[in-house]
């Protein structure tokens, strides 16, 4: 299969052609009489050769643990949904955050600006389709919902399919109801001293560890600041608990400093809880590093800027660095150790959580990686967006070094800043890219169906010793 286009389902027909210049087919009965006493004396003399290299196959072990795959190769990868809103490309802002709604059938993308400048008073979308229904208009969204600062970021609710949460280029962090058409705005941080006071470049949904059914909502800032928001009165959002992220927690050889800011705080740029232990998460900065932190942890993060509520210093264990800020960080769904990142040096970092070095270094890209995910239903399948304006999904299963297909999805090489699998739908992939498009691939049944052992694959690779 190539790599850099985009890969399609394509199908042939295979059939006879007669050849006009050899003349009419031979008819059956002018067929030469088959020899049936030549083949039985023929048979007879290579029955005891042929049964004794049966035997001796029957007993060799050279092929053990080999699988047979039966079925023909399906790599194939399809463009299915090309969807933009035309007034967001006309200010040539970028997508940058998609997700699916609890059902599946409800992609919403944010449209906002990562790249250089101060985009603090752009104003920006939020755009939702219904990929299920059948007057689907992919340059008209079922809903737009203009915000004055950028949006950097969003997540739909984990249950409710109408709620989402998003934030903002100006720190705050909002939640709308998308069955709400006229005023789906239903809560907001505002601008307070608890407020964010650097863009917000991660929000995500934390269940309640007191109420099973509840979630409250988590945002991620270059503040330092990792904060747990619950409603209050009048439809203002405020902080229930939170972290921050500080000097005091890394070794001093590996200090990050900041000197045009001269304050503690190490600044959050991706998050991602464990799948397995739901006070453990992975955090990413902006200095490179990646650090393993708890939602248990009791330590006071020591803050010049004071807060309305206590802020804990999560980090328990600190990671090898990438070679610049870390965009992503993506922890297993199948495995509770093994967590990838990706970063602007243009690596994807296989990691366990038991060591610092990473298992696997992988350049997938010579810019930038912005978004690292793992397959919801193949453990050993994740998909990276690269500044170059590609999707690539990786199959460990086939290869540790090299993705299994490369999709270009720009034309002119417009960077990927976000993807993501639908996890009730897996063969759908959205990826948003700074053209202003969101594409949705549907991923052919190599990318959605389990091999064998594939989960002991996925231990071995995780039990390996790199320190």
């Amino acid at each position: 299969m190539a790599e850099g286009a985009a890969q399609t389902c394509r199908s042939r027909e295979v059939g006879v052609q007669a050849d006009p210049e050899a003349g009419p087919a031979r008819p059956l009965a002018l067929l030469s009489p088959v020899d049936y006493v030549g083949l039985r004396a023929f048979l007879q003399r290579v029955e005891e050769p042929v049964i004794r290299e049966l035997d001796k196959n029957w007993k060799s072990h050279a092929f053990d643990g080999f699988e047979v795959n039966w079925a023909d190769p399906n790599e194939t990868v399809s463009c299915v949904h090309s969807l933009s809103y035309p007034e967001a490309q006309e200010r040539n802002l970028q997508v940058t955050g998609v997700s699916w709604n609890a059902t599946g059938a409800v992609l919403a993308c944010s449209y906002g600006r990562l790249d250089d400048g101060d985009w603090s008073s752009e104003k920006s979308f939020l755009c939702t389709w219904n990929l299920d229904r059948r007057a689907l208009n992919p340059h008209r969204p079922d809903l737009v919902v203009e915000v004055p600062s950028a949006i950097m970021c969003l997540a739909f609710h984990p249950q409710q399919p109408s709620l989402i949460a998003g934030g903002l280029f100006n720190g705050e962090v909002l939640i709308w109801d998308t069955s709400r058409q006229e005023d789906p705005l239903i809560w907001r941080t505002g601008m307070t001293d608890d407020t964010h006071t650097d863009p917000v470049y991660e929000v995500g949904w934390l269940r309640d560890s007191r109420q099973a059914h509840t979630f409250r909502v988590l945002s991620v800032s270059t503040d330092g600041k990792i904060l747990v928001w619950q409603e209050e009165r009048d439809g203002l959002l405020r902080p229930a608990s939170g972290f921050a992220l500080v000097q005091q927690q890394i070794p001093r050889s590996t200090k990050l400093k900041k000197h045009y800011r001269g304050d503690m705080a190490v600044g959050v740029t991706s998050l991602s809880f464990s799948h397995f232990e739901p006070s453990v998460f992975i955090s990413g900065t902006e200095g490179g590093y990646l650090m393993k932190c708890s939602t248990a942890a009791e330590t006071v993060a020591l803050l010049q800027k004071g807060s309305s509520v206590p802020l804990r210093a999560p980090a328990q264990f600190i990671f090898s660095l990438h070679g610049g800020p870390i965009y992503s960080v993506s922890c297993s769904p199948f495995h509770r150790n093994l967590f990838l990142s990706g970063g602007t040096d243009g690596h994807v970092h296989l990691h366990s959580m038991l060591q610092a070095r990473p298992l696997l270094s992988l350049q997938l890209s010579k810019k930038y990686i912005f978004s690292v995910r793992w397959s919801p239903v193949r453990p050993l399948v994740f998909g990276a967006a690269s500044g170059e304006g590609e999707v690539q999904l990786f199959d460990f299963a086939k290869s540790s070094q090299k993705p299994s297909v490369s999709i270009r999805q720009t034309s002119n090489q417009s960077p990927i800043y976000c993807l993501e699998f639908n996890p009730r739908q897996p063969q759908l992939l959205a990826a948003g890219d700074g053209s202003g498009t969101v594409k949705v691939w549907q991923l052919s049944s190599d990318f959605t169906e389990e091999g064998p052992r594939e989960m002991s694959h996925l231990d071995q690779l995780a039990n390996e010793v790199t320190d």
